[in-house]
């Protein structure tokens, strides 16, 4: 995994969202299948676990699906007329256990791994602190001198050619290329959502918090 040190360097690109035209964030489009082209080593991370999880339960679907067609044709009545009288088989049980087991500590360590490196964020340039509150955002820079404004989603009928409905805002957030930037978030009513799927950054913004 790539260095920590680029963690939020790369989030930055992402919270440069510029005016319509020249958008540099991704965003969904018509008939996409799979994820978002990442955008940051976060997000390669992100999509690096969900195609090593992938891989696990599909085989692991194909496997119960090989034994449940084993089962129906070696073990149904008609072949068995005189059914088994085992009760249990050791080795067996303990395979179902530990296998199981192995396959979680395989998820889990990488897993944890990502958390972590989402979440680790080295000696700050700058400090982004984001509100939420219902249809809006608002963005305060502390580190220089609070300065603050409200961010708002453009209403359908005020779209211009190459805004995005439901992503472009009338002010976007403005942050300095190439720095490690550090965002807090809160809210003033209830639970929002940053998130930012190129980037593989998802925090919750929770009154009080």
């Amino acid at each position: 995994m790539k260095s920590y040190g680029r963690l939020l360097a790369g989030i930055v690109c992402g919270l440069m969202i510029v005016a319509a035209g020249g958008a540099l964030a991704a965003a969904p489009e018509p008939w996409q299948f799979g994820m978002q082209a990442p955008a940051t080593p976060v997000k390669e991370a992100v999509e690096s676990l969900h195609n090593m999880i992938l891989v696990i339960i599909t085989a692991i679907t194909l496997f119960g699906l090989v034994l449940l067609v084993v089962v129906v044709l070696r073990f149904n009545a008609k072949r068995n007329p005189n059914p088994s009288t085992t009760s249990h088989h050791t080795l067996l049980e303990v395979a179902w256990t530990v296998v199981p087991v192995l396959i979680l500590v395989a998820i889990a360590i990488p897993s944890f791994r990502l958390l972590y490196f989402q979440d680790r964020a080295r000696e700050p340039d700058l400090t982004l602190h984001v509100t939420a509150f219902q249809w809006a955002w608002e963005y305060a820079y502390p580190d220089n001198g609070d300065f603050r404004f409200e961010s708002r989603m453009i209403a359908d009928a005020d779209l211009k050619p190459g805004q995005i409905r439901n992503l472009s805002v009338d002010e976007e957030i403005v942050v300095p290329a190439g720095k490690n930037v550090r965002v807090l978030t809160t809210s003033r009513d209830v639970i929002h959502s940053f998130f930012m799927p190129a980037f593989g950054i998802q925090k919750y913004a929770i009154p009080g918090r």
